[in-house]
């Protein structure tokens, strides 16, 4: 039974890292905006949490960094596609493949730095209980921080009027624009907001997922949290649904290795890509049902007065 608990636990802290950064993405792609640059983002931000954490033994301060390395990128982004209309998919993988590059080379000096040891976090008493106790009750802060993040954002979008703007900008921008919305200022607001929640999940990785810097650590999960917003049909609930079945395919290979499962350890670390491409093949399967729920100018560039 303990080692159930491990793999829950385990798998509520994998999907953490997949639903902030999918919620992020959500956003930009609620306000029209489509950015593939998540995994350099996602790279960037957690050498810039490291290293903050390195150089100031906070955690928080760490987050802050991530989140503010995370904004920055999304802005130059978001300069050259809402400003410049640049193709949003080839500026984004751009970002990517710049992040990929750039923390690989900055982080040179981080490879073998180690944080300050972390303290422990359990909610007292909850602990205690068997087999819930060390599934639900002994996490860092920000796993349940990702949940109340998609409570807050299916509140924004959906019951205020900053979200319904939000939305609008992402359906119809000529509409928006036409009711005096500042369509560009919007959407470069939801891409940095976005950019700052990638961010937040990049720095999560290196310093609480695991705490310390290799090249690449971020492998590949920025561009599962991509997949996982289409998967989610663009809902902040079923992101999170989402986020956490990816994470427990994700951890389920540690799980079948610990086991003593004889399946190929490569294999294995293919499941989370395989389970990728299953869903966003079981999904393409209808179209229509995809355009009915995808925000109706998603990628599309926005002219003025046009």
């Amino acid at each position: 039974m303990d080692a159930y608990a491990l793999l829950f636990a385990s798998t509520l802290s994998a999907g953490t890292v997949l639903a902030l950064a999918a919620l992020g993405l959500l956003i930009n792609e609620k306000a029209g905006v489509i950015n593939l640059g998540a995994e350099g983002m996602m790279l960037c931000a957690a050498l810039a949490g490291f290293a903050a954490v390195v150089h100031t033994g906070s955690t928080w301060l760490g987050f802050l960094a991530g989140m503010g390395a995370g904004a920055l990128l999304a802005a130059i982004f978001g300069v050259l596609v809402i400003w410049l209309n640049t193709n949003q998919s080839a500026t984004g993988l751009a970002l990517s493949l710049f992040g990929a590059g750039f923390s690989a080379f900055a982080g040179l000096n981080y490879v073998q730095a180690k944080m300050p040891e972390s303290p422990k976090f359990e909610i007292p008493f909850l602990t205690d209980i068997p087999v819930l106790g060390p599934a639900l009750f002994r996490h860092h802060p920000l796993v349940y921080g990702a949940i109340i993040i998609a409570a807050l954002l299916v509140y924004f979008l959906y019951r205020t009027r900053a979200g319904l703007v939000l939305r609008s900008v992402g359906e119809s921008p000529e509409s928006a624009h036409a009711l005096g919305y500042n369509v560009r200022m919007i959407r470069l607001a939801a891409v940095m907001a976005g950019g700052a929640l990638c961010g937040l999940a990049g720095a999560y990785v290196s310093t609480v997922y695991t705490p310390l810097w290799v090249e690449g650590m971020v492998a590949g999960r920025g561009w599962i949290a991509l997949a996982l917003t289409t998967f989610a049909t663009w809902r902040p609930t079923r992101i999170l649904l989402g986020a956490y079945l990816f994470g427990g395919v994700t951890m389920l290979q540690f799980h079948l290795q610990a086991s003593g499962v004889h399946i190929a350890s490569q294999l294995l670390s293919m499941l989370p890509y395989i389970a990728t491409i299953i869903v966003l093949v079981l999904i393409s399967r209808n179209p229509a049902w995809i355009r009915a729920n995808m925000p109706a100018s998603l990628g599309k560039p926005f002219y003025p007065g046009s």
